[in-house]
């Protein structure tokens, strides 16, 4: 099985760094690119053509629920996670009503992205 294509979307260096590490680290996984717009962000999917984009919803210009639904809109568009700080239900349903396929809180990234990751792409498995 080929791994999984991941690009990250978020304005912090920081998490960006963290989230890279971690993800690299994890069996069947590579990060293949990050953006810290949604502007750069949509074109690093054209760009990159990535399984999976883990998008935070607050960035500046445009935000991570308005990239989610742009990238949707495309052909065989990748899977979306939205990963915030912003956790509640209010969060999750407007990220579930522009077509994420995920929402997990960027304090429950380590714990919950590997069950998430297994879930959304299980047919791809031998």
């Amino acid at each position: 099985m080929d791994a999984i294509r991941i690009l990250l979307v978020d304005d912090s260096m920081a998490f960006l760094k963290a989230a890279t590490t971690f993800l690299n680290g994890l069996a069947g996984v590579n990060v293949v690119g990050s953006a810290t717009s949604a502007a750069e962000g949509l074109a690093q999917v054209a760009a990159l053509q990535p399984d999976l984009v883990l998008v935070d919803v607050v960035m500046p210009g445009m935000s991570g629920l308005q990239l989610v639904r742009l990238i949707k809109r495309g052909p065989d568009a990748p899977k979306t996670v939205v990963v915030t700080l912003l956790n509640g239900e209010a969060y999750c349903s407007n990220a579930m009503a522009v077509g994420a396929d995920g929402f997990i809180a960027k304090a429950s990234l380590v714990a919950e992205i590997p069950a998430l990751i297994e879930s959304l792409f299980l047919s791809r498995r031998p």
